[in-house]
């Protein structure tokens, strides 16, 4: 079985932010019993920063942008170091993987990530990933790496994705606030309830939260892949996991795996504005496969140029995203236009059925 481990800021440090020793031990322990039973496991660990920030002195977390990506570029080796220094004294190689969601947009980007990844587990090693946080912009303030784990899951064909968390799973509301709330031990379809259920932000230590790793959650069951939401304290958490025992929450997966490139447009890339349609092109696109023309276009929202992801609307309500054909300002020059009317150079296509993924 192909594993993809993934574990947060926040269930590897201590109370005063600072990594704990023990958390990697009891984590790189786990990691190592899935390896020497066969599994070919991916470990995606969030902690640079945590990592570098004793090292330079600071007591709490810097906010400016350079600083952060300065620190990163200190904690990383020290955290793979440690890391490496764990899995070497249970027999396991490990190696280090740094990627961007950049390299999941780029064709050529992902094939070579995904030929990386695909020699090193025929190698037996346990790529350790990471955000590349020492060159990410936005991503190194509001991001996290469980949108990265769900994407490298469907980069390596993994059978599993293991999201650990300061809690045991996710809760039909926030245990902190109600007492009356109780584990979801398992979810067939992400929909919007269970979204607003998971709330925002998680610890101040950690950028992602149950949100995000819900989201996570939702693109690995596009790939095809099951996921587990669980306690990263929990004893044998991974091991469980893989042998589908009851441990967190699991999430099932679709009966269709999402092409690569559909994925990349659904999850991979910000939408940059929106495209509100009307019924006749809804229609069109969920049940016609069709491609998105300008006809069927009634508003142009925000900003974007050719090539840029958009999300699609009709009665209010986001139903696809794709790749656009055309800037904004040419669209709205020509919105609502049939093709036979469109001046000589605009394409006639606004997002092309290839270009263009339904969402549910």
């Amino acid at each position: 079985m192909i594993v993809v481990v993934k574990v947060g800021t926040s269930s590897i440090t201590d109370d005063a932010g600072e990594i704990d020793d023990a958390a990697l031990v009891k984590l790189s322990d786990e990691v190592a019993a899935a390896h020497a039973e066969g599994h070919q496991v991916v470990l995606v660990s969030s902690g640079a920063i945590a990592a570098g920030l004793p090292a330079l002195g600071f007591v709490t977390r810097p906010t400016d942008l350079g600083v952060l990506q300065a620190v990163a570029a200190i904690g990383q080796p020290r955290l793979i170091e440690r890391y490496s220094a764990i899995l070497s004294g249970r027999g396991v190689i490990a190696a280090q993987v740094l990627l961007t969601p950049h390299d999941f947009i780029q064709r050529s980007q992902y094939l070579h990530a995904r030929e990386t990844l695909a020699q090193l587990l025929a190698l037996r090693v346990v790529p350790i990933v990471n955000e590349n946080d020492t060159v990410a912009d936005d991503e190194i303030r509001y991001g996290d790496n469980d949108r990265l784990a769900a994407l490298v899951a469907h980069l390596v064909g993994a059978d599993l994705l293991v999201l650990l968390t300061d809690t045991p799973g996710l809760f039909t509301a926030d245990p902190r606030l109600d007492e009356q709330a109780s584990l979801i031990e398992e979810i067939v379809e992400v929909d919007e309830a269970l979204e607003g259920v998971a709330g925002g932000a998680g610890s101040e230590r950690g950028s992602g939260g149950m949100a995000s790793k819900l989201a996570a959650a939702k693109i690995a069951a596009w790939s095809g892949v099951r996921a587990v939401i669980a306690g990263a304290a929990e004893p044998g958490v991974v091991l469980d996991a893989i042998a589908g025992r009851p441990v967190g929450t699991a999430i099932r997966p679709r009966d269709r795996r999402l092409a690569s490139r559909k994925l990349w447009i659904a999850f991979a890339q910000a939408a940059s504005g929106r495209i509100v349609v009307d019924e006749g092109a809804r229609a069109a696109l969920v049940d016609g496969g069709r491609s998105l023309l300008p006809a069927g276009v009634r508003e142009v929202e925000g900003e974007f140029a050719a090539d840029d992801a958009v999300e699609i609307v009709a009665g209010g309500k986001v139903f696809a995203k794709g790749l656009v054909q055309c800037a904004a300002a040419q669209l709205r020059a020509v919105a609502g236009l049939r093709t036979g009317d469109l001046p000589e150079g605009v394409a006639h296509e606004v997002v092309h059925r290839d270009d263009l993924v339904v969402l549910p």
